[in-house]
């Protein structure tokens, strides 16, 4: 027999559904503000303005009620489970993993539900307004609610799923099915999540509670607020995103700089800082022109965080992997009823759809900048086209159609250097292509493994140099790169070869090395970076420089020493080919074999060349090893969640092989991006373009008069070429003309006075920061800076004798 609370239930929702439409409130009228929120936040969710009909709309709206149609199919409420795969009883768990996939079972049940409410509301899913679908959903509501998920229940298991993943779909279904669940139900639908999201869960901005975390818990308290016609719910949403909105200088947050992190060490704008984005856009757009509209000035930081925080890090598409802290790892997981994928394109796609939203909040001329932007990056992405993107709803690829089909001009990819200090990365953009690089120190990891995700990305804050072409390579870290890769030769970076447990150095990010100096100066063109490597559970130490210029990248590797008893090298390259890649290998004008597993020492190579990718030239030539092989993993190698099918990728590979236990060894190459074989040889030729003024343990660094710049990493103090500096520092300096421009940072973050002598004759300091002091002109530049602790760039600009 039902019990009299269920038969409530029944008679309240069925004297609602009286008097509503088949799609209930789909076509009801806004009675009150609360009313008016929550056809917003249904126009939000499902979409409005497309045509059901037309691809890509149809495709998605079908195979939504296809998945819908099998979930229904395989429900059935029993004691400890709505679906037979997904038990959640768990009264008293033998282990914390066990509870933690209880509460991940029951999480995944209301998402399931929410699945079947978004097919039976979407126009064109075959179960359009089903009142039979609508019955069955209300059935697991209550069963779930009943059974798990009510003001009497404790918690158990991972504490995400109690208090963001299930109330936020319990409250999607609500807004979704409202007219139809009746006055009771609400009630205890509200008073379930006030006791697993009680006010005080945001009373503190700490712990679990900040960043994306906060974002997402102000959702549900917004949600809560609209449901339950909550003014005091929905105020307290409003005025707890204010403490996401200031930069930070520590811990989790935004960054003055544009950095972005969550689990005090990781750079996350690529996954949490997308999510917080995401969230942020959904409810400003929620409460604008409400009595709860987000007026704090704070806001605007979220606004500007678009084009400093985000926008550096997307390219035709695709958002880099080096902010995104374990996310890679994901790849190809299995939901209920398909296998979906995750890469670097697809997170991409999530960022400029709520970059596409953003802009209903931004002022017009935030919005025609983004608007421009988003056009482009539609237009770019040929590698996975952002309008047919899997990972895009209904909603979501309406609002970027509407983008796209609007009148802002399309923008091109921007030009120029940006560092960020505070999350140890650096992107570098040239017409053609971009690059950007991870180091890691004792404010950043070397990398972020947990929940049994990335467990061997051991490496990938070790100086690992990420590069894309316009219309080339754009799916060279998206094609299966991390399960085939192998992940002691990422590219860019110097490693031990000693054998590394999955998940070492331990989890949410508390491996970082004991080491401060990694940083550099940019003139926002070019620039000079470095990292003091010290290896993970290694005894390696190097010093690595990264020189970026016009069309190139010049690197260099000095003391370089390990006693682990093993192998240590440095890697130039390792090219992810595709399945079938036979790109070719030309060394000194030489075509080398195409046969996979073929390996070999290039002794005295001055230069080599990958096809269709780009030339690498070794400065006077270096004994370099090159391998091409087909390597072979599965996603659930380095993801536990992930599918078990394994997938194989070809490589080539370039690498600096300093042998077992190296003291002080050395490596110099120069990235050329795009470059064909004979623009490489001609650069190989040129040895005038690029002199190297020091590569050793106290200095690196390089000048290329064509340019005018001279940058150096001085590790300590000391002089390379015309440049002196009184203690660590890095350096920068143009020329054009009659006159230069001077950019010092004090990567130690100390505070240390910097002298910096420059013997080339100056007239004048025509113009300066406040860190920067003058001690004379002249035959000689003489400057004092007394820098940030933040890693931040001071600047001179001066006028030549």
């Amino acid at each position: 027999m039902p019990s009299r609370r269920a038969l409530l239930r029944t008679a309240t929702a069925l004297a609602a559904a009286a008097v509503a439409s088949p799609l209930g409130a789909w076509s009801a009228h806004a009675a009150d503000a609360y009313d008016a929120l929550r056809l917003t936040w249904r126009e939000l969710t499902l979409g409005a303005g497309f045509d059901p009909t037309a691809e890509p709309y149809a495709g998605k709206l079908a195979a939504l009620g296809s998945t819908a149609s099998a979930l229904r199919a395989a429900m059935n409420p029993q004691a400890g489970s709505l679906w037979p795969d997904l038990p959640y009883a768990d009264p008293e768990p033998d282990t914390d993993a066990e509870s933690y996939t209880y509460s991940g079972n029951l999480g995944t049940s209301y998402n399931r539900l929410r699945t079947m409410a978004e097919a039976y509301a979407q126009p064109g899913t075959g179960l359009t307004g089903d009142a039979t679908l609508r019955a069955e959903i209300l059935t697991g509501l209550d069963h779930l609610h009943d059974q798990a998920y009510n003001a009497t229940q404790a918690r158990y298991g991972n504490w995400y799923n109690w208090q963001i993943g299930i109330p936020q779909a319990l409250l999607d279904i609500d807004v979704l099915l409202y007219d139809h669940l009746g006055a009771a139900r609400i009630a205890e639908h509200c008073a379930a999540v006030d006791h697993f999201v009680p006010d005080s869960a945001v009373a503190t901005y700490s712990g679990t509670s900040t960043g994306a975390n906060r974002v997402d818990l102000c959702r549900v308290l917004a949600l809560r607020g609209v449901i339950g016609k909550s003014s005091a719910k929905l105020a307290l949403a409003r005025d707890a995103l204010s403490p996401v909105f200031p930069y930070v200088t520590s811990g989790d947050g935004l960054y003055a700089d544009g950095s972005f992190i969550q689990h005090t060490y990781v750079p996350y704008a690529g996954s949490y800082g997308a999510v917080m984005l995401g969230g942020l856009s959904m409810l400003f757009a929620l409460l604008r022109g409400s009595a709860w509209e987000v007026t704090d000035p704070g806001r605007q930081i979220v606004l500007d965080s678009v084009e400093k925080a985000y926008a550096p890090f997307l390219f035709n598409g695709l958002a880099m992997d080096g902010v995104s802290g374990r996310a890679p790892s994901r790849g190809v997981q299995k939901t209920d009823t398909r296998q979906i994928r995750q890469d670097d394109h697809l997170r991409g796609h999530s960022i400029i759809a709520c970059t596409a939203l953003l802009a209903r909040s931004a002022s017009a001329a935030e919005k025609a900048r983004w608007d421009g932007m988003v056009k482009g990056w539609i237009a770019r992405d040929y590698f996975s086209p952002l309008l047919t993107s899997p990972v895009l709803g209904v909603a979501q690829l309406s609002r970027l159609k509407a983008v796209n089909d609007g009148p802002a001009a399309v923008s091109s990819e921007p030009v120029g250097h940006r560092l960020f200090p505070g999350m140890d990365r650096a992107v570098h953009r040239r017409p053609g292509w971009a690059a950007a690089l991870s180091m890691a120190s004792n404010r950043i990891t070397y990398y972020e493994n947990g929940n049994g995700e990335n467990l061997r990305a051991w490496h990938s804050g070790s100086g690992m140099l990420y590069w894309w072409g316009d219309t080339y390579a754009n799916g060279q870290y998206s094609d299966d790169f991390w399960p085939t890769v192998d992940p002691y030769r990422l590219p860019g970076t110097t490693a031990s070869r000693k054998a590394l447990a999955d998940g070492e150095g331990g989890v949410w990010g508390a491996a970082r090395p004991d080491v401060r100096w990694v940083g550099g100066a940019t003139d926002g063109t070019y620039a000079a970076v470095g990292q003091y490597l010290k290896g993970l559970s290694s005894t390696l130490l190097a010093k690595k420089s990264w020189f970026f210029l016009d069309d190139s990248v010049v690197c260099l590797g000095a003391g370089i020493h390990g006693r682990d008893g093993t192998g240590v090298e440095s890697v130039v390259e390792n090219r992810n080919l595709g399945a079938n890649g036979a790109h070719a290998l030309t060394v000194d004008g030489t075509v080398q074999p195409a046969t996979l597993g073929w390996s070999t020492t290039l002794t005295g190579a001055r230069w080599a060349h990958v096809a269709g990718h780009g030339g690498y030239v070794f400065p006077g030539g270096a004994t370099v090893k090159a391998l091409r092989e087909a390597r072979t993993g599965a996603w659930s190698d380095i993801n536990k969640g992930a599918v078990t099918d394994p997938v194989t990728r070809r490589y080539l590979t370039l690498w600096f092989d300093h042998g077992t236990d190296p003291t002080w060894a050395t490596y110099a190459y120069v990235l050329l991006p795009g470059a064909t074989a004979a623009e490489t040889a001609a650069r190989a030729a040129d040895t005038g373009r690029v002199t190297v003024l020091a590569n050793t343990n106290d200095q690196q660094g390089v000048a290329v008069p064509a340019l005018g710049f001279t940058g150096v990493n001085f590790w300590f103090a000391g002089t390379a070429g015309p440049v002196t500096a009184s203690a660590p520092a890095s350096v920068v300096i143009r020329e054009s003309g009659d006159t230069a421009t001077v950019r010092v940072c004090g990567p130690l973050r100390d505070g240390a006075t910097i002298d910096l002598t420059w013997n080339r004759a100056v007239a004048s300091v025509t113009s300066k920061d406040a860190a920067v002091q003058v001690l004379s002109t002249g035959s000689a530049l003489r400057l004092r800076i007394t820098p940030g602790t933040l890693g931040a760039v001071h600047r001179a600009e001066l006028r030549l004798a």
